[in-house]
């Protein structure tokens, strides 16, 4: 295995807060109802509507974890993170570029500071946001193993709807400007390595980072970045009940024609039993389950980059999973990020598109 060759992915010792959940995502749309009928599909409920946006929920507490405004083109905005304290808030507002404290006007209230990131992605960071009342959900489906028969004189027979979305797990961004964006969410937010993976050089070509909740566990990775030759948005993954509710999500998607990215699967680094649907845009979603968990001290990995560590068993990650459609606009914006961007030279570009493209 090569040696990390990078000043970031990093601990940062002393970050200027440390975020404790990743609360929504943002996406631009110039059709509503059309993102709904996709959304309402993948299991996410209509929290409330307004002129402006339409806020969707998952069933937890959070008042919404999906916001959806009206854009004449499509597009990824950013994301939110929740901070404990007013304290929190006030140390992110005197971060460079960050907007004054203000009263947020989307549903849950509280207060936010808004934020672009080294790369240009919306970041809100809120609190004092009012929680909901969770919603039922079914409990996990008992097994039956070899060894130990927990489901006794009992069936299992999840219902064939769409799956009840526990909670919005993670984002994950391409990123060209890797080092800037990485060491700026873990010196600012407390973001931790779990797994780095890097390419023959030693070069980081990407980093799962979790959330440092001490000793509360924290999932694997609520934030992904990858060494990309232009920035936006991969993919966003949504935890569901159990792997059954992975399948079940599957047919109904299937059943209601949405196009399928990859899956079913179980990854390798987070080891989520996972499931990938593109909305009407193209942009992928993932139904999740059982991922791994991990607490402050765990140290991070270190991994040679490949595709086919992208899975530990299910289909071969397809070529279309990461391919970008080339476009003069795309095209322009790789050779100016090549000869700007000290993360993206020629040669890492060419072995990324050998990878991935």
């Amino acid at each position: 295995m090569p040696a990390l060759r990078a000043a970031e992915p990093s601990r940062h010792p002393a970050p200027t807060v440390k975020a404790v959940t990743l609360a929504h995502l943002v996406f631009g749309r110039p059709a509503i109802d059309e993102a709904e009928r996709f959304l309402a599909d993948f299991g996410l409920v209509t929290a409330s509507r307004t002129a402006e946006a339409l806020y969707l929920r998952a069933a937890g507490s959070q008042p919404y974890c999906y916001r959806v405004e009206a854009h004449r083109e499509a597009r990824f905005i950013g994301f939110g993170l929740t901070v404990r304290t007013r304290e929190d808030l006030e140390a992110v507002a005197r971060i460079p570029g960050a907007s004054p404290i203000a009263k947020s006007r989307h549903a849950g209230g509280g207060d936010v500071v808004a934020l672009k990131d080294p790369s240009g992605f919306l970041v809100e960071v809120i609190f004092g946001q009012a929680p909901v009342e969770p919603l039922p959900h079914r409990a996990a489906i008992s097994m039956n193993t070899g060894d130990a028969k927990a489901r006794v004189n009992a069936t299992q027979r999840p219902p064939a709807t769409p799956p009840e979305v526990l909670g919005l797990g993670h984002v994950a961004l391409e990123i060209a400007d890797f080092q800037a964006t990485c060491g700026w969410y873990t010196r600012h937010f407390g973001f931790i390595p779990s797994d780095v993976l890097v390419l023959p050089d030693g070069s980081p070509a990407g980093v799962f980072l979790r959330l440092d909740l001490g000793q509360t566990p924290a999932d694997h990775h609520t934030l992904t970045m990858v060494q990309g030759v232009v920035p936006t948005f991969n993919h966003a993954a949504f935890e569901v009940v159990d792997a059954d509710a992975v399948g079940m999500g599957h047919q109904v998607m299937q059943g209601a024609g949405w196009q399928h990215a990859w899956g079913i699967g179980r990854h390798l680094l987070g080891s989520q039993v996972f499931d990938y649907w593109r909305d009407p845009w193209g942009c992928k979603h993932e139904h999740y389950s059982d991922g791994d968990v991990f607490t402050e001290e765990f140290p991070a990995g270190v991994h040679l980059v490949s595709r086919e560590g992208m899975a530990q068993w299910g289909p071969p990650m397809p070529r279309s999973f990461t391919r970008p459609k080339l476009t003069p606009g795309l095209i322009g914006a790789i050779v100016a990020n090549v000869s700007r961007s000290p993360d993206l030279t020629i040669g890492k570009a060419i072995a990324l598109a050998r990878l991935f493209g």
